[in-house]
C-alpha cells in the first residue's frame, strides 16, 4: 500500500488516482439512473398546461417576471407557513425551463393559483401600487391591449411534446380552439376541453369579453399556479413507491 508520501511526490500517479477515485464515484451516482423509470415522484393531479396557460407561461418568461418571483417554495417551517405546502419536483415536471429561481423580490408564486381574485389580478397588473402600495413592481398595463397570438400556440406545443411533456395529437390538432373554449364557458367544446384537461378554470380572467388579450393568458397561467395537486391526500410514502 502507497503513503502519502509516495503519491504526493509522484504528480502522475496522483493524477491516475484521482481520475480512478473520481470515476468510481461518478459510476456509482450515475449509473442507478440508467434503470430507473423516473427520478421524479408520482404526484396525482398533476398534467400539461392548457394552451391558454402554455401562452401566459411564456408571457410570464418574456416579461422577466422570474427575475423578482421564484416558484419553489423551500421545505422550510417559515416558508411553509406563509406559502404552503413545500414544491415538489413534479409540480415543476412539465416546466421547460422551470421556474424554481433563487431570489425573490417579489413573494414566491408556487402557490398563488386562486389566492386573489382576476380582478386582483388585473389591477396589479396595470398598477401594482393600487392592490399593494409599498410594491416596487412596474406596471403590465400594455398586456391588457395586446392581442394574443392563438394561431402559433400549436407549434408551442409541438415544441414542448418534443422535450418530453405528453401532449397528445389530439391536443396539438385543437390547441388554438382550445385556447378560446378556456375564456368562454358558454362555448360547445367545453366538456370535451376539460377531459383533456383537468381542473383547467374556463371563463375570461382579464374582464374583457370583446378582446383576447395576453392578459387573459397571464393571468390563466398564474391562477393554475399550485392548484393541481390535493395536498390534503398527498401521502410522501406512498408516491414514492
Amino acid at each position: 500500500m502507497f503513503s502519502h508520501k509516495v503519491i504526493e511526490k509522484n504528480s502522475i500517479l496522483m493524477l491516475v488516482l484521482t481520475l480512478l477515485t473520481v470515476s468510481i464515484g461518478g459510476i456509482v451516482e450515475i449509473a442507478p439512473l440508467f434503470y430507473l423509470e423516473s427520478t421524479i415522484e408520482k404526484v396525482k393531479g398533476m398534467r400539461p398546461y392548457t394552451p391558454l396557460e402554455l401562452a401566459g407561461r411564456n408571457i410570464y418568461i418574456r416579461e422577466g417576471c422570474y427575475n423578482c418571483h421564484s416558484q419553489m417554495i423551500r421545505p422550510l417551517r417559515d416558508e411553509a407557513e406563509r406559502y404552503g405546502h413545500y414544491s415538489l419536483a413534479a409540480e415543476s415536471m412539465y416546466d421547460h425551463p422551470f421556474q424554481w429561481g433563487s431570489k425573490r423580490t417579489g413573494p414566491d408564486l408556487a402557490r398563488v393559483g386562486g389566492r386573489y381574485s382576476d380582478e386582483w389580478h388585473v389591477t396589479h397588473m396595470r398598477n401594482p401600487r393600487e392592490v399593494v402600495p409599498e410594491s416596487v413592481m412596474p406596471g403590465y398595463p400594455f398586456l391588457a391591449e395586446t392581442e394574443l397570438r392563438v394561431a402559433d400556440i400549436a407549434a408551442d406545443l409541438k415544441a414542448n411534446r418534443a422535450v418530453g411533456v405528453p401532449y397528445t395529437d389530439e391536443m396539438i390538432e385543437k390547441a388554438a380552439e382550445d385556447m378560446l373554449t378556456q375564456l368562454n364557458p358558454d362555448a360547445d367544446g367545453v366538456d370535451e376541453f376539460m377531459e383533456r384537461y383537468p381542473k383547467a378554470m374556463v371563463r375570461d380572467f382579464d374582464l374583457n369579453p370583446d378582446k383576447v388579450s395576453e392578459l387573459d393568458a397571464l393571468i390563466a397561467y398564474l391562477q393554475m399556479l399550485g392548484t393541481l395537486v390535493d395536498f390534503t391526500s398527498y401521502d410522501p410514502e406512498t408516491s414514492k413507491r
